[in-house]
């Protein structure tokens, strides 16, 4: 077999594999030659998949929250509300003094 038949056999099958990836995957192209992927049905039911959505959701929410909780409590803001929370836990720790009193003339 010469070296170009190879090189087309090889090719063919490259090919061959590309295209059974891409329908596996769901990509259709058109009359335009356009490629769009569309969506499977999964024989899942619509509740089931509205519930995936939902908890999906819930869980985006969650990363808000978690991400402005670590950013927040770095920033610089944050640091000097800490440093003044500190300093007023100081001086309610720090014993009273009280002026002496005045000696009477």
């Amino acid at each position: 077999m010469s070296s170009w038949a190879i090189v087309a056999l090889v090719a063919i099958l490259i090919w061959g594999v590309v295209q059974i990836a891409r329908a596996k995957s769901g990509i259709v192209t058109d009359e335009d030659g356009n490629q769009k992927v569309v969506p499977r049905e999964n024989n899942r039911p619509a509740a089931e998949l509205e519930v995936a959505r939902r908890e999906l959701d819930d869980l985006r929410e969650r990363i808000k929250v978690l991400e402005r909780i670590a950013t927040d409590a770095h920033s610089g803001d944050a640091r000097e509300q800490a440093r003044i929370a500190a300093e007023i836990e100081a001086l309610r720790d720090a014993p009273v003094s009280r002026p002496a009193p005045r000696p009477e003339s």
